[in-house]
């Protein structure tokens, strides 16, 4: 199930891919087309840096170089048709257009290097988060166990929200809490104070000492200096 799913979400994300990349495509042989029908007077050329422009906004560098070049070269296609590639104004056109396809095409680097690292982290702190919360049993003594983690926004699957649950002999144990920040900090307070329910709970059958445990736990790492 979860492969069908990926499977579905990157074909989906494959078409508006796609249907973006048609869009600069579209405009460039539009502007082309229409530059060279246009009374000699009238010069669309400058339009074509919007092509690679919007490239740059949801595509990487290479494809945004493309675009440029694609976009390049309808300019020198316009210059040839209408004058020549010596006229001064054609030859001012390519090369601010070379120009601009080039600052984009760095910034479009830049754009998807921040992404890549930005999902790399994500990606890091959800499986840390994953490893401190494990997964409930789905029978603890008498007790049915289901749990299922909700984040507020899509983008917050990351924080201090924190579940566990114990058997001892003195009956079940529960532990549902919350630590103050987010991301890695978060993770880090929440397994501190997991890993102090879970060593305790066993041999703390007592609720009232079970929980004077913890808060002693939680203090002594608050008074720690950072």
């Amino acid at each position: 199930m979860g492969t069908a799913r990926f499977a579905a979400h990157a074909g989906r994300s494959r078409g508006t891919y796609d249907i973006r990349l048609a869009l600069p495509l579209s405009l460039i042989v539009i502007v082309t087309v229409v530059d060279i029908l246009a009374p000699p007077e009238v010069h669309l050329g400058p339009f074509l840096v919007a092509a690679p422009a919007l490239t740059a906004s949801f595509a990487g560098p290479r494809t945004t170089g493309l675009i440029g070049a694609l976009a390049v070269l309808a300019q020198a296609v316009v210059a040839v048709v209408r004058t020549s590639l010596t006229d001064l104004n054609h030859t001012l056109q390519i090369i601010s257009l070379v120009l601009i396809s080039l600052l984009v095409t760095f910034l479009a680097g830049l754009r998807e290097r921040h992404e890549q690292q930005l999902t790399q982290l994500r990606s890091v702190a959800r499986a840390a988060q994953e490893v401190v919360l494990r997964p409930l049993p789905h029978r603890i003594g008498p007790l049915r166990l289901a749990a299922v983690y909700l984040a507020a926004e899509a983008e917050a699957q990351i924080g201090g929200d924190l579940y566990a649950a114990a058997r001892t002999t003195g009956g079940s144990r529960f532990l549902i809490g919350d630590v103050r920040g987010k991301g890695l900090e978060a993770i880090g307070e929440a397994a501190r104070l997991l890993g102090a329910f879970r060593a305790a709970a066993h041999w703390q059958p007592e609720l009232p000492e079970l929980t004077a445990y913890l808060e002693a736990a939680v203090s002594s790492d608050l008074d720690t200096p950072g």
